[in-house]
């Protein structure tokens, strides 16, 4: 009975964003969008689309989304809103973290992302046009993977915290006290693959187009970018997804050490308790602050 109500209630959704839809003015990037599909099917094998593809997507999101993080450093306006003030991004650090990016990207993730092709020939993906979820369908699936995404960092996350194994893996992420955009993917190779699995949950949860492969690569380097980012940055808009914990969370778990093992959502924070010395942190923000701005006045 449950399970009809569940139901019930997410067609009644579907329903009434399509009939929201209906109304909406026709999008002038679709039709562009759609030669270029076509003609992206029409030139390419599936294996070179989802090899290829997938290795252009990534790459290309993650060094553009990185962009706003590397220029904030220069403009003395966005310094404000830098968490950790007292620890500035320095060449060196950067030049580290970018080479580590690199062995990473092309050496670790580039011989998974060979087997995306073998993905989704073996769950059927499909790759053509008329097959294409509508946008409200795969912003909703972006959603339902970042959902199982994060069940899966905070619990292997927080595993990767345990005191016999976290100086031999997950140290490595913790080189910096201060993170920055660069340093999302800043990992020990085993931590990519890790952690990394839990991005393929939702995919094999929902798996019906290779576009939802890729739109979900854009949605979560959005999110660890900006989580890494340093900065918290107002009119943010990741802060109107639901639960979304941002770039305070994060860095307060990248100044302690512990606590916030959740990637991109704060239930996961309530429900097990580990939100605790967080709370307590911007509540003597929160004071410092008051008192501060008494003193200046």
């Amino acid at each position: 009975m449950a399970m009809n109500d569940s139901v019930n209630i997410l067609n009644s959704a579907y329903l009434a964003v399509e009939y929201i839809d209906s109304f909406l003015p026709d999008n002038p990037l679709q039709q562009p969008f759609k030669n270029a599909w076509n003609y992206m099917l029409d030139n390419y094998t599936k294996f070179q689309i989802a090899t290829w593809g997938s290795l252009i997507v990534h790459e290309v999101s993650y060094f553009l989304l990185c962009v706003p993080g590397f220029i904030f450093q220069f403009i003395p306006y966005m310094q404000k809103y830098k968490i950790q003030q007292d620890k500035p991004e320095t060449w060196e650090k950067q030049w580290k973290c970018f080479k580590t990016l690199l062995f990473n990207h092309f050496f670790i993730q580039l011989p998974l992302i060979c087997g995306t092709y073998y993905f989704t020939e073996y769950f059927n993906i499909p790759y053509g046009w008329e097959e294409m979820p509508r946008w409200y369908v795969l912003v909703a699936q972006c959603f339902g993977c970042a959902v199982f995404l994060d069940a899966w960092h905070y619990f292997l996350h927080r595993l990767l915290h345990h005191k016999r194994i976290y100086k031999y893996i997950h140290k490595v992420h913790h080189e910096f006290v201060s993170p920055f955009f660069f340093q999302a993917e800043y990992a020990h190779p085993l931590e990519t693959l890790i952690l990394g699995t839990g991005f393929f949950i939702g995919i094999v949860v929902f798996c019906n187009h290779v576009v939802l492969l890729w739109a979900w690569v854009i949605c979560r380097l959005m999110e660890t970018i900006d989580v890494h980012s340093g900065y918290d940055v107002p009119l943010n808009p990741l802060h109107l997804v639901p639960f979304y914990a941002g770039a305070r969370f994060h860095d307060f778990h990248h100044m302690n050490f512990i606590g916030n093992y959740a990637s991109t959502f704060t239930f996961f924070f309530r429900i097990f308790g580990t939100d605790s010395q967080f709370i307590a942190y911007q509540e003597k923000e929160k004071n410092f602050f008051c008192i501060t701005k008494k003193k200046a006045n």
